[in-house]
């Protein structure tokens, strides 16, 4: 009898469903281990290059007994092929990474992208014989075009995008995102349910990640309040008064991802896309005092300055980042780990507007949302529980 209880207990406790997660040590891919985790019944493969170096407070994710990291680099068919062709078990493919080697745009940074997730298809669908279902992150970029000719007209018009609206032909240009889709709907054929998420600007803690939007954030605050610097928004009067990108909380990008992969009544062969955004309508403006007051940083009366560029001010501001990891015990960094000042350049004076609707995902029942200045508040408090900033 004890025997049967022993065996009816390690059946309870055996994961029902194996998810992988391509990128699990970036904005959203640490979102999704985390939350995948907490539920008894999933097992979780976690694929990057290098793994991340705990800094959080909370149990670390790669003590649990159902998470498995896996090195690999996916730009090399081989490599992927010998470390992943055994993972017969999944059951769920999240697609949360990128590779960033190439311009945005450019032919080779579309084939590159496109080679490592058919890299990875090639190595994991022969075997996974359970697939249920397949989810790809792309992004609101997919309704817009920063190449080829006058971009007056997009910037004056008020556009909130759906999930159907078609995508932009250009005469140069590639978007990688296109060519993902393609290859998704080639290589499940009808066969596996598959979603695409679109978020905005991601709101994430990661160390390993291209576009850090909070890293260079909380570094800029950090040096503002160190140094008594006055925390401007340096960028377009237009991109301060107005929005221009929306706001996508990791923690919402996360949940409905898995909303999508595990709910039957949403899922479909043919693919379904949601746009994955906070739904708040808040501007820099709005919200720019607030984020300099958390810092504890000198929120100037005119905070609006089209003259200052992050590159110009901090790039040399390497040593006095250094003088504050020594000085408050954090987890040594370089500057250049959390910040990319150029990003920050280019996000604040973003010539096209890059909004879209939630109406989808909204009616079929993801109704989860975040305003921006809590989403940012949020994870400037987890940076400084991970010892990254003071």
């Amino acid at each position: 009898m004890a025997v049967i209880e022993k065996l009816q207990k390690r059946v309870k406790r055996t994961p029902k469903d194996v998810a992988i997660i391509f990128g699990v040590t970036g904005l959203v891919g640490k979102q999704l281990l985390e939350k995948l985790l907490s539920r008894s019944k999933w097992k979780v493969y976690g694929v990057a290059r290098r793994p991340e170096t705990v800094t959080s407070v909370k149990k670390p994710v790669h003590t649990n007994p159902n998470y498995h990291f896996i090195s690999c680099n996916l730009v090399d068919p081989f490599e992927t092929q010998i470390k992943l062709s055994h993972l017969h078990d999944v059951t769920h493919v999240f697609w949360v990474t990128w590779a960033s080697e190439f311009p945005l745009d450019s032919i080779e940074c579309y084939e590159q992208n496109k080679a490592m997730m058919s890299n990875a298809m090639d190595s994991i669908l022969p075997g996974a014989k359970g697939l249920k279902h397949f989810s790809l992150q792309t992004g609101t970029k997919h309704y817009v075009s920063l190449q080829g000719g006058s971009l007056d007209h997009l910037v004056k018009r008020v556009c909130y995008y759906d999930e159907n609206c078609p995508r932009v032909e250009t005469p140069i240009g590639y978007n990688f995102y296109y060519g993902l889709e393609d290859l998704l709907k080639e290589r499940l054929a009808g066969a596996v349910p598959w979603s695409v998420h679109r978020p905005g600007l991601i709101i994430g803690s990661s160390r390993k990640t291209v576009y850090n939007f909070m890293g260079s954030l909380c570094v800029y605050g950090t040096i503002c309040k160190y140094l008594n610097l006055p925390f401007v928004f340096g960028g377009r009067k237009e991109c301060w008064e107005e929005q221009f990108v929306d706001v996508s909380d990791a923690r919402l990008v996360a949940k409905q991802q898995i909303w999508a992969a595990t709910n039957d009544s949403v899922q479909s062969t043919n693919g379904q896309a949601f746009n994955s955004i906070n739904g708040d309508g808040s501007t820099w403006k709005d919200i720019w005092g607030a984020i300099g007051d958390k810092f504890g940083a000198i929120v100037p009366l005119k905070m609006l300055s089209e003259e200052f560029t992050f590159a110009g001010s901090m790039s040399d501001k390497g040593g006095v980042w250094k003088e504050i990891v020594k000085k408050e015990g954090l987890v040594e960094t370089e500057m250049e780990d959390l910040a990319n000042w150029y990003f920050l350049d280019a996000l604040f004076r973003c010539p096209v507007k890059m909004l879209g609707t939630r109406e989808k995902a909204d009616r079929l029942g993801f109704t989860k949302r975040y305003l921006a200045l809590d989403s940012i508040s949020h994870w400037i408090d987890v940076l400084r529980q991970e010892k990254l900033i003071p």
